[in-house]
């Protein structure tokens, strides 16, 4: 039984990865993506929004491609991490459940939109993030529930705890999760008794320094900026809505009801529940306690609260793999339906981000990831790259992000906004554009805008706005203006201690 289902794991491994590479090769790069790509291009020992993990791993696919700047070459990395990603759950749960969980999670994860294409095809620090936080949370089982006592499942824990600090700043729920796991269930307590915890806590704050030495040298300019997200007191009922529904929509209804269905059903027998279950539902319930905290307060990004429903899936593919024995045609036709319903899904995202065959009534939901490629062109065909003594910008960190990949980067891209350039504000100094002409690209230049740059410059004429098109149809509109000869350079640097940094654009 172990081979059919180490069989099936293959195949849904190799489905898996040739859908997503499909993907990654049919879309452009998304806002983030794009700016993201151009971490690749400033190497450093961390960054403004992301430590610097997310930059390794696009590196390492446009390495592999062999410099070929592509949107498949940059998301390369990302797409094949979550296969080891799947592979790690496969075997975290079949160590505890049996192979049947193992599977049975693993395809749950496939199921999500947020897994399978945010974190496992894009260019998100989300990938590196699932794949390290898995090996942290399988270490974590072995060192307390399955081998108690011996000192090498924390050296492992401490080695994936460290990839998790270098991907995401949510990778401090794992230890925080770990340790409320240790207060709270007496058995477990004596492994303070012990140096494993200890080694693996300073392990895993290896992973910190790089973030820490970036940031010393920066104002603690990251910090400021993550820390103002998560804070304030102004009470936001629909923050809580959002946090309670939000991920549905990320994890897709099929997956977030069965996971949500698990914590409430077994969050009221948490204190007589033992071993690895007890495990699981203490590193689930302190991000999910917590961003429901914050929600009420803050406004959070409905993905954020995801890192707390990771360690669900062992439960539900246990819950599957029993449904399974008892109810074997049910199962399978609700895994064909759940199957198919993303691969459709997917397939109508992609092509109408390449067509736009479909006029919504309201934002088209893949107006981000269509059209700069034909942006690009038509600068091209203005001259305007090969322009010498000249840069591009624009007023939103994202829309530069998406020139500097659309051009491949051929001119130096920059971003004029006080108080949100993101890492802008810290690949340049604002005196190196001094002398150089200017090409505002912008969506949203109002004359206000132009009479803001305008000191700036000695002077600034209207070009003729770009068209952006898809499928050989114009869709979106860009202004542009030429800024020549800048005068007086633009303080485009954070300023750390103002509210712009708790925008969370």
């Amino acid at each position: 039984m172990a081979g059919s289902h180490r069989s099936s794991l293959a195949i849904l491994l190799f489905v898996s990865l040739v859908l997503r590479l499909t993907w990654a090769a049919s879309l452009e790069t998304g806002q983030d993506e794009a700016y993201h790509f151009l971490y690749t291009i400033h190497p450093d020992w961390s960054y403004f929004d992301h430590p610097p993990m997310l930059r390794s791993v696009a590196q390492l696919g446009i390495t592999v491609c062999g410099g070929w700047l592509h949107p498949l070459s940059v998301r390369l990395g990302f797409v094949l991490l979550f296969s080891g990603s799947t592979w790690v759950l496969y075997c975290w749960t079949s160590r505890f459940y049996g192979p049947a969980a193992g599977f049975y999670a693993a395809f749950a994860m496939n199921l999500c939109a947020f897994y399978t294409a945010a974190a496992g095809c894009f260019v998100l620090p989300d990938g590196p993030l699932l794949f390290f936080a898995l090996l942290t949370m399988w270490g974590v089982s072995e060192a307390l529930v399955g081998n108690p006592g011996r000192i090498l499942p924390w050296i492992g824990v401490g080695l994936a705890c460290a990839g998790a600090m270098l991907s995401k700043y949510h990778a401090v729920f794992l230890p925080l999760g770990t340790l409320f796991y240790v207060v709270f269930t007496p058995a477990a307590r004596g492994c303070l008794k012990t140096p494993g915890p200890y080694l693996a806590a300073a392990i895993g704050f290896l992973g910190l320094l790089p973030v820490l030495i970036w940031n010393s040298q920066h104002e603690w300019a990251s910090f400021a900026f993550q820390s103002a997200r998560a804070v304030g007191w102004q009470l936001r009922p629909q923050g809580l809505a959002l946090m309670l529904f939000g991920p549905m929509g990320y994890l897709l209804p099929w997956i977030w009801f069965p996971l949500a269905a698990i914590l409430i059903t077994r969050l009221p027998r948490l204190r007589q529940t033992t071993g690895i279950d007890r495990l699981l539902l203490c590193l689930a319930l302190l991000p999910l306690g917590l961003f429901t905290a914050v929600s009420c307060f803050r406004p959070i990004l409905p993905h954020w609260p995801l890192i707390g429903f990771l360690p669900l899936f062992p439960l539900l593919g246990a819950n599957w793999a029993n449904r399974s024995v008892t109810e074997p045609i049910a199962v399978r036709r609700w895994l064909v339906f759940m199957t198919a319903a993303v691969v459709l899904m997917a397939t109508a995202f992609v092509t109408q981000a390449r067509f736009g065959l479909i006029r919504f009534p309201f934002r088209d939901p893949c107006i981000e990831i269509s059209g700069w490629d034909s942006v690009a062109a038509e600068l091209q065909i203005r001259g305007l790259i090969d322009r010498p003594n000249t840069f591009l910008f624009s007023n939103h960190w994202y829309e530069s992000g998406h020139l500097a990949f659309a051009i491949r980067n051929r001119i130096p891209v920059a971003c004029y906004r006080q108080g949100d350039a993101r890492g802008f504000a810290f690949w340049s100094r604002p005196e190196d554009w001094l002398g150089k002409d200017g090409v505002l690209i912008d969506e949203e230049a109002s004359p206000d805008l132009i009479e803001e740059y305008r000191p700036y410059f000695r002077e600034i004429q209207a070009l003729p706005p770009i068209e952006m098109t898809r499928g050989g149809r114009p869709f979106r509109t860009l202004n542009a203006y030429l800024c020549l000869d800048q005068q007086r350079p633009y303080p485009f640097t954070y300023e750390r201690k103002s509210n712009a940094v708790a925008k969370t654009e």
